[in-house]
Order: structure tokens, then C-alpha cells, then sequence
């Protein structure tokens, strides 16, 4: 009961479904014929949030702070040697993201953008450690393929051996993967692979269960300036940029308040 409550109450927190709540609030006032300024107050105050949150400049804003705590592992090139802190890991996790259903598609096509974009991201980095195993995680409909498993097929569709992989399908959320990393990896090093946005939480989860963790970012929102400014439009990239940020800034605070982003006693992360 408290998961599924956690995601209502996460759902509608989120810009577009807030908006929308305050505006249908005070279109049912205006039918009505009640609370001539609550209803004002509501319409208006749901259009500011959305217009706001759906800017270029805010999305970037809010979202960057976060995806440049933990910078990206650099091209790794042949004949060259692995970045010192990645060739220690013998574990690369992959968490969950989200897949369609479908039916006759590869695995990749599948995928969801953040889901595509963590598994390739962790297959790069698994090339270079050739002792390593990729833990793919995620759940998924009763009597359907879990999420874990269309990770695993894309995969060795790109070439990973099916031996090298481990799965994660009962964890539903972060916090569960953690704790299966932890059980799965021991005090071994993980290359923790997820959107750049999501790392930071899902490092103090990690750090927290006792999972020695290299933050491998991927499917960043809002890369760093190239020459090339976002702007000061509106579009729905900016509102997915401002979406994903305040709800991570919402699950730290939940973690936080139960004390989950200290790391455990005795245990340091990587």
C-alpha cells in the first residue's frame, strides 16, 4: 500500500499533472459559480507553474545542477588504459528504466530512451572489463517479459555473452536495487550505469546499502554547453528536464528523511 500511495502521490506532483489539477480545480469552481478568487487563483497559478516549468532556460536550470555531480566516463579507446577507478569494477549495473510491450520488435526498439541509452552505455563500458558481469534490473506486468529481461536481450543483441548476465526482477524501485546490488555484488566495485539526472540518488541508495559504487552517467537531459544555449523558448523538453528534477529533488528528500543518503557504518562507496 505505502509503494503504490509513494506513486500517486509522486504522479501528481509532477509539473504537468499538478498544473492541470489546479486548473481543472478551478474550472469546476467557475461552473459552479463558487470562490470567485480561489478560482483565479488556481487557473492562474496552474498556468504560471506550466509556463515556467515548460521553459528552456528553468528545464536546463534545474536539471543541470543534478546530471553534473558525477562526471561522464570519457571515450574509452583501444590501446589505451582504462580509467583506473572503472577497470577495479566487477560488477556493471544497469537499473531499470521502462519498455513497450511489443510484440515482433528487437529489444532495443523496446526500450524506452533512458532504458536504450543505460544498457548501451553499460555494454560500452563492460567491453573494456572483460572479467566483469552486467546485472541488468527491472520488473514487469504478470505474465509478461520483465523489463530485466529486454535489458538482457538487447544485450547480447549487441554482443554481450549470456553467461556474463544477472537479473534483477522482483526490485521495484531504486531502493530494491540497491539492496539486491548489494546482495548480488558483496564489497566487490559496481559501475553503477542510469540517467545522469537519477545517479545521485541511486549513488546514496547504493552507498547506503553497502554497494561500493562508480557513477557511470548516461541519457543526460541537459549536457553541459557545447556553444549552443537551450534558450529561452518553451517546449516539452523543457518540461521533461523540470519534471525529472523535481522529482528527484522529491525522492532525496524522501530517502534523506529516512536517512538513507548516509552511507553505512563501516562501508564506503567508490
Amino acid at each position: 500500500m505505502g509503494f503504490v500511495l509513494k506513486k500517486i502521490i509522486g504522479y501528481f506532483i509532477q509539473p504537468l499533472p499538478f498544473a492541470l489539477a489546479l486548473m481543472s480545480a478551478g474550472a469546476v469552481l467557475v461552473l459552479v459559480r463558487r470562490a470567485p478568487r480561489l478560482r483565479r487563483w488556481l487557473v492562474g497559478g496552474g498556468l504560471v507553474w506550466l509556463l515556467l516549468l515548460s521553459n528552456n532556460w528553468i528545464g536546463a536550470l534545474l536539471v543541470r545542477p543534478l546530471e553534473s555531480q558525477y562526471p561522464p566516463i570519457p571515450e574509452l579507446v583501444a590501446g589505451t588504459p582504462v580509467p583506473a577507478a572503472l577497470a577495479a569494477c566487477q560488477f556493471v549495473a544497469v537499473l531499470g528504466s521502462g519498455n513497450a510491450d511489443a510484440p515482433g520488435f528487437s529489444a532495443n526498439n523496446e526500450l524506452a530512451p533512458p532504458g536504450l541509452a543505460r544498457i548501451v552505455e553499460g555494454v560500452r563500458l563492460l567491453r573494456v572489463l572483460p572479467g566483469a558481469r552486467l546485472i541488468v534490473s527491472g520488473p514487469g506486468p504478470e505474465g509478461h517479459v520483465t523489463h530485466a529481461e529486454v535489458l538482457r536481450q538487447a544485450a547480447i543483441a549487441f554482443g554481450v555473452a549470456p553467461e556474463r548476465i544477472i537479473k534483477i526482477e522482483t526490485a521495484r524501485d531504486t531502493e530494491d536495487e540497491s539492496m539486491e546490488i548489494s546482495r548480488l555484488a558483496g564489497t566487490a566495485p559496481v559501475a553503477l550505469v542510469t540517467s545522469a539526472v537519477h545517479l545521485p540518488r541511486a549513488m546514496a541508495l547504493c552507498r547506503h546499502a553497502g554497494v561500493r559504487v562508480l557513477g557511470c552517467p548516461a541519457d543526460f537531459l541537459a549536457p553541459p554547453n557545447t556553444g549552443e544555449e537551450l534558450g529561452f523558448g518553451w517546449d516539452t523538453r523543457a518540461l521533461e528536464c523540470s519534471t525529472f528534477a523535481l522529482r528527484e529533488r522529491v525522492g532525496w528528500l524522501w530517502i534523506w528523511l529516512r536517512g538513507k543518503t548516509t552511507p553505512a557504518p563501516g562501508l564506503a562507496g567508490g
